[in-house]
């Protein structure tokens, strides 16, 4: 028996990795050393005006998003949706991206699909000046379904250790800002799936009249990175904690970062809810409670600041809106 006939084709390995190294090599920038090692990838950081440096690490995946994209045989948006996902993680304390690692695991590597899934990484990470400085690519037969994958990021940032922002600063009268996400991101696809592929019996390339686009365009759009917004930001106004909105909502979320004294109360009629919660709400016949800690129903992230500095942010952001405010408590998220 050979190799490739127990599931393993490590020429098809060779060629996906030729791909990966051509698409990676367009995010690097000056901080990447070159031809160094071939089992690591090498960063110098630049640590000019951050007077204590602290790393900021992060990792995450896509979920059964990746389903749509298995679905719709679409791959090359996934990887940004990875990036920009794993951008916000660190951004909400305060820190800017270094640079970025993946992981591709599948039963059976396709080198074209794993270019595709690549080069959506390559947009993302160019798209914050941060190298995808190294990854594996694993072929594991038996493991994965046919024509599936997973996939995983890494992200190493940084931040100056008196700039650091956690949500201890919170205070009672504080406002909550929320900005507009582009649909559900990467979170609540399982609950999503359900109801509109088992319960309503659609297929991803039926157009919907309320979304004016197909269920798989919907579906698939891309998770909106905040940083190019939100980082100019912390060097202006005095942020108070921020939430990137991602599984388990609004509420699961905002409460990371609150302090045991406060809670956080929500108006949901503050905001406009875009179609496609309304219609997953519809055809899904989904509870109210688990809309809002399933999905980021319209607000992908959250900015805490004072009143005064809140409206500043308003003034210079487009796609913001007060959502709430700060109250005595116990630590809650409430949703009024």
């Amino acid at each position: 028996m050979t190799y490739v006939e127990s599931g393993v084709d490590v020429k098809a390995g060779e060629d996906a990795v030729e791909r990966i190294k051509k698409l990676a090599a367009e995010t690097f920038n000056e901080n990447v050393l070159h031809g160094l090692g071939a089992f690591c990838g090498f960063y110098k950081p630049n640590f000019e005006g951050i007077n204590k440096p602290v790393l900021v690490s992060s990792a995450d995946g896509v979920g059964t998003k990746l389903k749509l994209a298995f679905m719709t045989n679409r791959h090359n948006t996934v990887g940004e949706d990875l990036v920009n996902h794993c951008v916000n993680d660190i951004l909400v304390h305060g820190a800017r991206p270094l640079f970025f690692l993946d992981y591709i695991a599948t039963g059976k590597l396709d080198p074209e699909v794993v270019a595709e899934i690549v080069s959506g990484i390559s947009r993302g990470c160019s798209a914050h000046n941060m190298p995808l400085l190294g990854g594996e690519t694993a072929e594991m037969p038996d493991f994965y379904r046919s024509g599936e994958y997973d996939v995983a990021g890494f992200i190493i940032g940084i931040v100056d250790e008196n700039k650091i922002i956690n949500g201890s600063a919170i205070k009672e009268g504080n406002l909550v800002l929320g900005l507009n996400s582009a649909g559900l991101h990467t979170n609540g696809y399982s609950l999503a799936r359900k109801a509109v592929f088992e319960m309503a019996g659609f297929k991803y390339d039926d157009y919907v009249k309320e979304l004016e686009t197909t269920v798989g365009e919907a579906l698939l759009k891309k998770h909106l990175s905040y940083f190019t917004t939100v980082y100019p930001l912390l060097s202006k106004f005095e942020i108070k904690g921020m939430a990137h909105i991602t599984g388990g909502g609004i509420p699961g979320n905002l409460k990371r970062i609150l302090p045991k004294s406060f809670d956080a109360e929500i108006e949901t009629n503050s905001w406009q809810t875009p179609a496609i919660f309304d219609w997953l709400h519809s055809i899904g016949e989904i509870d109210d409670e688990d809309m809002y800690s399933a999905f980021n129903m319209g607000i992908g992230y959250v900015i805490v600041a004072d009143e005064n500095n809140a409206n500043k942010i308003i003034e210079e952001i487009d796609a913001v809106q007060i959502i709430g405010k700060i109250v005595p408590g116990s630590g809650k998220v409430k949703l009024v």
